[in-house]
């Protein structure tokens, strides 16, 4: 990844000559080519591209975009190595999008639908959880596909690679986390979380659940062309470092007042900043901001996928925090990123929704005529019918739908009985498919001929 253009000192232009700038300020092309600088959060990299009529140039366009925001910048407690603080503001596009978040991530969409079983839900959650443990450790470079790793998830396999190991911790950490909810974050939780998520992946198993010591020096490289593109504060202020971050997680009255999705989106940016494990920090960081949004009763959080999204524009993922870094600190860049990921987030679940709504309502009416079915068998013959080599076992059925063994045994029995599945044994395993004429059996009109 290329590291980005360094950006022309805005605070030396001025000084060149200060009235001439500020005479831009009464251009009206000038003023259009700020806001939409600001509204699409450019960096130099793309503002320099910006033009207007009559033309400014590039600089002295940067100039007065450097005005307007260092205007609004508030300060946090996290500072570089040279002691200079990171701060952030709330332009429009950002005021826009934490409303669209208020009004979406509070549970409405769940509770106001009352089509929605609680089994629904629960089907639903299981299989957002998955999807965010498999995405977030694909991130971290866990090289593994995602329907491996679901039938991994879903058959209760034990991993076979560390990519399967991490996707697994990761799955397992994040349906703790709800555990945690109501407690401040201190260093031992957080040592939990990052033990949870990296138990069983690192070289050196002592690594896990402790900050990096100070003969283990480690830095952000690019993969691809071995380029540096962070080096994280010495190990040796860590703890004093630490300490403010926990500070600012447990200090939600504080004021000036900061919106807990700005907060939220600031400790997964700050936790990356620092780095303080050996590795697994981009996990742990992702962890918290899912604990600190769960823990302000945004629990539609529960339910999205977060990473997902994120592992679709990695790429803007990391670049908006050089971005952060290399441009005097200004961590909108990265809270511009974050928000507009959680938005297609949500709009993800919101069509996932819709289209399971519609299908839960097909099934319903295929199956209206089998008497004494529940949701559970609904969904798995729901799925058999468009899945005719489909295989299911107890344990993928249980995982599936978050009940007891028991349960799930039932429930497959039963279809076997009623004719819909065969029952069948492999190394002393029971799984079942879908016997050949299900569609007869089932006698659904309109699906065709056995």
């Amino acid at each position: 990844m290329k590291i980005p253009e360094p950006a022309p000192d805005f605070r030396t232009i001025l000084a060149r000559d200060p009235e001439r700038v500020l005479s831009l300020l009464s251009s009206e092309e000038a003023r259009k080519s700020v806001e939409r600088a600001n509204r699409e959060y450019l960096h130099w990299e793309k503002a320099k591209y910006l033009t207007g009529s009559p033309p400014v140039s590039p600089q002295d366009l940067w100039c007065l975009i450097k005005l307007s925001r260092t205007a609004n910048i508030k300060t946090i407690p996290l500072a570089d190595q040279k002691g200079n603080r990171f701060g952030y503001w709330l332009p429009d596009p950002v005021l826009k999008e934490l409303h669209f978040i208020d009004q979406n991530a509070g549970g409405s969409l769940l509770t106001d639908n009352a089509q929605l079983s609680s089994e629904a839900k629960e089907r639903y959650l299981v299989s957002s959880l998955m999807e965010e443990a498999i995405a977030s450790s694909q991130i971290e470079g866990a090289a593994t596909t995602r329907k491996v790793a679901k039938e991994m998830l879903r058959e209760g396999r034990p991993p076979k690679s560390k990519a399967e190991k991490m996707i697994l911790n990761n799955y397992l950490t994040i349906r703790r986390i709800k555990s945690f909810l109501g407690q401040p974050l201190t260093i031992d939780l957080l040592h939990e979380f990052h033990r949870s998520l990296t138990e069983g992946t690192l070289g050196d198993p002592s690594a896990a659940g402790r900050f990096r010591l100070e003969d283990e020096p480690i830095c952000v490289i690019d993969e691809s062309d071995g380029q540096t593109l962070h080096v994280p504060p010495p190990a040796r202020n860590l703890p004093a470092r630490m300490d403010k971050f926990l500070a600012f997680a447990n200090d939600g009255n504080d004021e000036p007042f900061i919106h807990p999705v700005i907060r939220a989106i600031l400790l997964h940016f700050w936790l990356a900043y620092e780095h303080p494990y050996v590795d697994g920090n981009g996990r742990t960081a992702r962890a918290v901001f899912y604990w600190y949004m769960l823990s302000n009763n945004y629990w539609m959080f529960e339910y999205l996928s977060i990473s997902r999204i994120i592992l679709k524009s990695v790429g803007q993922y990391a670049r908006a925090y050089l971005y952060a870094e290399t441009d005097d600190r200004d961590i909108t860049y990265f809270l511009v990123y974050h928000l507009k990921a959680i938005h297609l987030a949500l709009e993800e679940l919101q069509r996932y929704l819709t289209r399971k709504q519609m299908e839960m309502r097909k099934a319903i009416a295929l199956l209206r005529d089998v008497p004494n079915l529940n949701y559970r068998q609904i969904a798995l013959l729901q799925h058999a019918l468009k899945h005719a080599n489909a295989v299911y076992t107890i344990d993928s059925h249980k995982n599936s739908h978050n009940v007891v063994r028991a349960t799930a045994t039932a429930d497959l029995q039963d279809l076997v009985e009623r004719g819909y599945l065969t029952r069948k044994t492999q190394n002393r395993r029971f799984y079942f498919e879908p016997v050949a004429d299900i569609v007869r059996k089932l006698d659904l009109p309109g699906r065709g001929k056995a």
